[in-house]
């Protein structure tokens, strides 16, 4: 059964996401208030026949209700151009990725460090932990630092894919012969989970996406340990 914290949003764990829940709180309040004064007039036709058989033209009414819809459709615009430009923007990263989609796994290389590839399996449902998640356990974790700009390249070996993680407010197509970025920060530590949202063949639900945030410091030791 449904509850409410299941209707909203992933708690924002990069400044991408908390910009696009803040725009999407901001545009539910405007169209919250619309349907509200919508129905409240529907009521008042229904329920009072407030008629009258002479009139012709009202030309200030008229011209109210033909402005104020405009500045509310300024007031969404834009905040949300602003929301586009800043998830669009390339900004100076300190870490490049790169991830290949293929079917049906993820395959992760860090370009600055020689020889760090792996691939990135998802967990058999019979080899789960108790407090494992189904369908979104990987035998290999994506491990990036927090508080650090990050740009993403994205593409694909053979089919279209799609790499999202929604906590973080990432979705990126991965396109065969294409190299697609993204930039974000994350905020915080923690694991993230995301799957492939791009319809890639049959075995499409089972190449889910796990990503641990950690602290530089954390980071440099585990690029240590894999080094050795």
């Amino acid at each position: 059964m449904l509850t409410w914290s299941m209707l909203n949003f992933q708690d924002g764990s990069s400044s991408i996401m908390e910009q696009l829940i803040f725009f999407h709180d901001f545009a539910m309040m405007i169209i919250i208030f619309i349907l509200t004064l919508v129905g409240v007039n529907l009521l008042f036709i229904c329920y009072y026949k407030l008629t009258y058989r002479f009139f012709n033209q009202e030309q200030s009414i008229e011209t109210i209700w033909t402005v104020v819809p405009i500045f509310i459709l300024l007031m969404i615009a834009l905040p949300s151009l602003r929301v586009l430009y800043f998830l669009d923007d390339s900004f100076d990263s300190y870490l490049t990725m790169k991830v290949i989609g293929h079917q049906w796994y993820w395959s992760y290389e860090y370009p600055y460090f020689k020889n760090l590839t792996f691939d990135s399996y998802m967990v058999p449902t019979k080899d789960l932990a108790l407090s494992s998640f189904r369908l979104l356990e990987t035998d290999n974790s994506l491990v990036l630092p927090t508080n650090m700009q990050i740009r993403m390249i994205v593409s694909a070996s053979d089919v279209i894919h799609a790499w999202a993680v929604p906590s973080l407010g990432l979705k990126v197509d991965a396109v065969p012969g294409r190299l697609n970025q993204i930039n974000f920060m994350i905020s915080r530590c923690g694991v993230f989970y995301g799957q492939c949202s791009e319809i890639c063949g049959a075995n499409h639900s089972f190449m889910p996406i796990k990503l641990e945030s950690v602290p530089m410091k954390c980071f440099i030791n585990w690029l240590e340990k894999l080094e050795l």
